[in-house]
């Protein structure tokens, strides 16, 4: 039998300003109407499909904040504001801003919808009804289908289409923060029924072994350059895996089991603490496998089974994800017919199922959990359908939780010890040895170093420390993003207010110049 563990992994960076209460961007909020809660309620037509949802407590902490009421956004702000009173600054944004959907699957399959963003490119003036209705638009494209063709009021609007009243658009916001209401209540049912098992990752999902120590990312790979100032805090690392099992406690009324390490970033270093927080299992990528055994070539039998690695503190199971039917579904099936992209997945499990005859393995396929289904046709619902139906009708294969797979079955395979990676070339210079990234690194590293033993107690400065050790800002230094380069910078800006120091002007530009290196 071939048991097949999916885990989607649901993650988006710390948006949320400290010193506002406010988040400086959206997508917490919108994918959380897109990907979060119907992800969970197809499991319930498909009783016999199990899964493992990962998340990050740091996201779902802001769902928490915006679901209560306690957290907004200016896109949300400037979509609750009458259209008519809106400000020629405020009609700019939302005529910049508001058509950030992908084009094909998301604006141009609303034809009104795809009209406005005509108009836009060709420079018309818009009116003021023609702003309500892209204020209506880019919120109700943001919510799944799912929900846009089950919910009596939303699919009496996208039918609509056009001429939309504020009311219309209330009633929108409104089922936006419905949803949100319902994701975690769903996940906790769904644990409870045994169709789904929640793992987490660290709180702010930042590279626990780079939090260890910056020469982390010279046992991956020898040849990384690495900041002028080293980072080394290995309580700060502790602290993101102790926060994020108490979440998952204070949420799930029991002691969390899995973790996805953040971007699957594993050291020897951290093996103990995972094993301390009462951890059993983790899940990396197979590049960890092969760097960690010195194997050039992919050898299913060693791939498809769990491993017990020792640490001071005790065992932990180590599973390793098969990147290439991973990669499948996450960056390739979506160029496909939903038929044909299920045939070949099923395809590709049967082969595993006659290579290894009558003997049981895991594949472990983990990947996104929300990017990749926008880019699908219907937000990736067609295609996960069809193939959680297969799934159900196959005689040879048999999709479970993690969980559950352990409790049936011995770990009857070890590993000596692990090598330094990630799921990213098996090495962590996603995150460090870009000038760009290191430049980060020197920066938060400058800033940790004056906090005092004092204000280590302060809840709301380590707090900020803490965002700032996320993994999203120093992944996307080097790539030339403006938006997470400010909201770094905003972070640390935030940092110096509240232990009451200026900023260093360093922060006043971008870290990331535009002149190549």
């Amino acid at each position: 039998m071939v048991y097949l563990a999916f885990i989607l992994h649901m993650h988006q960076p710390y948006y949320k300003n400290l010193r506002t209460g406010e988040a400086e961007l959206p997508w917490a909020r919108l994918h959380g109407t897109k990907d979060y809660l119907d992800m969970a309620l197809l499991l319930d037509e498909f009783p016999d499909v199990h899964q493992t949802f990962n998340i990050v407590p740091s996201l779902f902490e802001q769902l928490e904040d915006y679901a209560a009421g306690g957290l907004t956004d200016k896109f949300l702000r400037l979509t609750q504001k009458r259209a008519t009173e809106l400000t020629p600054d405020e009609k700019k944004f939302i005529r910049d801003n508001f058509f950030s959907a992908d084009l094909n699957h998301i604006v141009a399959v609303h034809p009104r919808y795809y009209e406005l963003f005509l108009k836009k490119h060709d420079d018309y003036d818009l009116s003021d009804q023609d702003y309500l209705d892209l204020q209506v638009w880019f919120n109700l494209s943001w919510i799944d289908p799912y929900f846009r063709s089950g919910l009596a009021e939303l699919r009496a609007l996208v039918k609509k289409g056009r001429y939309f009243s504020e009311e219309d658009k209330a009633v929108v916001v409104a089922k936006q923060f419905g949803i949100l209401k319902e994701i975690l209540p769903a996940y906790k049912r769904l644990q409870d029924e045994g169709k789904l098992e929640v793992s987490i990752s660290p709180y702010f999902h930042p590279i626990l072994p780079l939090l260890f120590s910056s020469f982390a990312a010279r046992d991956a790979n020898p040849h990384t350059p690495l900041p002028k100032l080293i980072f080394s805090q290995p309580q700060d690392a502790i602290w993101h895996v102790k926060e994020s099992v108490r979440y998952y406690r204070e949420h799930f009324g029991d002691a969390a089991v899995g973790m996805w390490p953040s971007e699957q970033a594993l050291s020897m270093e951290i093996l103990p603490m995972l094993a301390k927080a009462g951890l059993s299992w983790i899940v990396t990528d197979e590049a960890m496998l092969w760097n960690t055994v010195k194997k050039v070539h992919r050898d299913g039998r060693l791939l498809y089974r769990p491993y017990a690695v020792r640490s001071s503190n005790g065992p932990l199971t180590v599973l390793f994800r098969d990147k290439y039917l991973s990669d499948l579904i996450g960056f390739e099936y979506q160029h496909w017919r939903s038929k044909d992209a299920v045939d070949n997945f099923m395809y590709h499990i049967l082969k595993i199922h006659e290579y290894f005859g009558d003997e049981d393995c895991l594949v472990t396929v983990a990947l996104d959990g929300e990017n990749a289904w926008e880019y699908y046709r219907n937000d990736g619902r067609d295609f996960l359908r069809a193939l959680y139906q297969r799934l159900s009708e196959s005689t040879y294969t048999r999709a479970v939780t993690v969980r559950e797979y352990l409790r049936k079955h011995d770990v009857r395979h070890s590993l000596p010890a692990m090598a330094t990676g990630s799921w990213i070339h098996g090495t962590l210079n996603k995150w460090m040895g870009h000038p760009a990234k290191n430049a980060a690194w020197e920066c938060l590293a400058q800033a940790r170093q004056l906090v005092t033993p004092e204000q280590l107690k302060d809840e709301r400065i380590m707090k900020q420390i803490h965002i700032l050790e996320g993994s999203d800002w120093f992944w996307w230094y080097g790539d030339k993003n403006a938006a997470f380069d400010e909201l770094y910078r905003l972070h640390l800006k935030n940092f110096y207010h509240f232990i009451g120091k200026e900023p260093p002007q360093v922060l006043d530009q971008s870290l990331d110049p535009t002149e190549p290196y």
